[in-house]
């Protein structure tokens, strides 16, 4: 059974930072590719960025590359995305998902809010 919980997201102002963090229960964690994912009100789920199982790639969406860092910590199973410069845009809940032979699970999410 595998058990993600998101922390870490609150208010901030407009180009400021925020780390979010996302802890991983179960086993293997070092098998699975690690994702965060976003949803704005009104607006379906997108993808943010993931790393690999390996943790050797990363990926990022466009709106968020040079911005955003994701990163994991295979002796505390836990995935982190590091977000600074933030924009307004950038307000909605973010979940973590992983992913492993063709299984994806995922977190309740932790709602991050950009203010002006």
């Amino acid at each position: 059974q595998v058990k993600l919980v998101e922390s870490g997201g609150g208010l901030v102002q407009a180009g400021g930072s925020l780390r979010l963090s996302c802890g991983f229960s179960g086993t293997s964690f070092s098998s699975y590719a690690m994702g965060w994912s976003r949803q704005a009100p009104g607006k379906e789920r997108e993808f943010v960025a993931a790393i690999s199982w390996s943790g050797d790639h990363t990926y990022y969406a466009d709106s968020v590359k040079g911005r955003f860092t994701i990163s994991e910590d295979i002796a505390t199973n836990s995935v982190y995305l590091q977000m600074n410069s933030l924009k307004l845009e950038d307000t909605a809940v973010y979940y973590c998902s992983g992913r492993r032979r063709g299984m994806d699970y995922w977190g309740k999410g932790t709602p991050v809010t950009v203010s002006s």
